[in-house]
């Protein structure tokens, strides 16, 4: 059986680098409401981690029967899953793999104390090289190798405040990204009017020297005008294949996960088609493949994500409606090196092409709920 583990830390967990490591209050609440997500697409017989046994079978129970109710109850094969809490010992139970959110060295360090077979988790060595192949460089690499006719998108390292400067009189307007951080978290705008604002830059700058002692370099990249975010999901075996699992259509505010879209492969596509060519996506997911099979060839076996956005041509930027005849495509703003809400979402597919819903998570009554709602769109 497999032992799966929500921990939606991992991503501040990995830019620490601790194996001693304590989440924000945030992140630990999210693991508390959320941990018996993984009874959405674990087999039957496979037990799930969590905080609060009793809590985690309430809100699966109640999600499981939204899930038949909205998604049509043949279209969901969730499995019948046992909860066990962290505080107790999993040592005498028989476990064949291990499957989390991410994983960090924090997460390995927890499981070993739990009794966890050292034998099932990755060494300290392999977290390393996933914590690297979890820098943003991963995504800048990449890129390149994406760049087709109607297609946009660099991104630079800089290590030094005087690189930064160069990029953003180069462009006027540049987006910073810490090189390890989380959704919505470690980004920020600039725009070279700022150098007129000497409270702005004071700010701007404190932050850019803080992730470049921290991190050692800081990812700038061009502004774009984005008009809608997506994302495509993978699973690589480790051994050199990687293979696309399926579309994401996601919405995010300020850069932070709002909810994704469930709906079929065909009508995923179908809605992407209005904005890009679908021949176009063909071509990005194939090189994605390829590409990354080599990357991750004896490195990392799991879920990950790649993160697209589409993108208003500079002459369009004053927000005129946009056709796929006019729209760019930004084939890899960055990689999750981990199980995403896409994955989730995918989990969640409905298999009638007339069933379309919107997954969220949503905090409400000082706790966070994952709901699914009819959608008109």
């Amino acid at each position: 059986m497999t032992l799966h583990i929500f921990n939606p830390e991992h991503d501040i967990a990995l830019a620490s680098g601790l194996s001693n490591f304590t989440a924000p209050h945030a992140g630990r609440q999210l693991r508390h409401d959320l941990g018996f997500l993984p009874a959405i697409w674990a087999d039957k017989g496979d037990i799930i981690l969590v905080d609060d046994v009793e809590q985690a079978e309430r809100a699966w129970k109640k999600l499981a029967h939204r899930i038949e109710r909205m998604l049509d109850e043949k279209c969901f094969h969730g499995g019948n899953n046992l909860f066990l809490p962290w505080k107790q010992s999993v040592s005498a139970v028989e476990t064949i793999s291990v499957e989390p959110w991410g994983w960090n060295s924090a997460l390995r360090a927890s499981l070993l104390r739990q009794g966890v077979d050292e034998q099932l988790l990755p060494s300290t060595q392999q977290l390393d090289t996933i914590r690297q192949l979890s820098h943003r460089r991963t995504a800048a690499a990449l890129l390149p190798k994406l760049r087709l006719e109607e297609t946009v998108g660099e991104a630079f390292e800089c290590r030094t405040m005087d690189e930064v400067d160069v990029l953003l009189t180069k462009y006027g307007h540049v987006v910073l990204k810490a090189p390890w951080s989380s959704s919505g978290r470690g980004v920020r705008f600039c725009d070279i009017s700022h150098l007129n604002d000497k409270g702005q830059m004071i700010n701007e700058r404190g932050w850019l020297r803080n992730v470049i002692a921290t991190q050692g370099s800081v990812m700038v990249e061009p502004y774009y005008n984005k008009v809608k975010d997506f994302g495509m999901e993978f699973l690589s075996d480790g051994n050199g294949k990687v293979s696309y699992l399926g579309l994401s259509l996601f919405h995010t505010s300020n850069g932070a996960y709002i909810g994704n879209v469930l709906a079929t492969e065909v009508v995923k596509w179908e809605m992407i088609s209005r904005y890009v060519s679908t021949d176009l996506l063909d071509i990005v997911q194939d090189r994605i493949c390829c590409e990354l099979g080599e990357v991750f060839n004896g490195k990392y076996r799991g879920p990950f994500g790649v993160d697209m956005m589409l993108c208003a041509p500079a002459e369009l930027n004053d927000n005129r409606e946009l056709t796929n005849s006019n729209c760019l495509l930004h084939p890899c703003v960055e990689i999750n090196l981990r199980r995403t809400m896409g994955h989730v979402a995918l989990a969640l597919t409905p298999k009638d092409d007339d069933i379309r819903r919107v997954m969220r998570i949503v905090y409400t009554e000082d706790n966070y709920k994952l709901t699914i709602n009819s959608t008109t769109k």
